[in-house]
């Protein structure tokens, strides 16, 4: 099991909507950019099971705890037994007991199939690629120095 971590600065992105009265035309003017904390990018590669999952926690807990954002890109994960999934859940509990953000990137079919079944998957958010998961998170992103 490897695991990769990375701090990225970010930048809210939110855009100002106006409605024309006369046309009732919907139209976004500008988006406006604040600085926020970092995202943290958790990239696990490897089949999280038993003698694993310890050692993710051992690494997550303690980004979890300062209630920051998380992305965790499963992309290179095979397998994840009922201890990764425990993890997972122990790691967004801490986190959105502090108001933080925790997302699920690139699940396999597996994986998502198996916490949709247990309904682990109701929990977290959910999306195919870094990219659209910091676009969830409404953020643009640059590596921190």
């Amino acid at each position: 099991m490897d695991i990769n971590i990375k701090n990225l600065q970010v930048t809210l992105l939110e855009s100002e909507t106006h409605i024309d009265d006369a046309t009732e035309e919907v139209t976004k003017d500008s988006a406006s950019e604040s600085t926020i904390d970092q995202v943290t990018i958790v990239e696990l590669i490897g089949d999280i099971d038993g003698s694993t999952a310890p050692k993710v926690q051992e690494h997550v807990q303690p980004l979890a705890a300062s209630g920051g954002r998380i992305l965790m890109d499963l992309t290179q994960v095979p397998y994840m037994s009922s201890a990764g999934l425990r993890m997972l859940l122990s790691v967004y509990r801490q986190i959105s007991g502090k108001n933080g953000q925790v997302i699920l990137v690139g699940l396999s079919e597996e994986i998502r199939d198996t916490m949709s079944i247990t309904g682990f998957l109701d929990f977290f958010t959910t999306r195919d690629t870094l990219d659209s998961g910091l676009e969830a998170l409404k953020v643009k992103a640059s590596l921190a120095s």
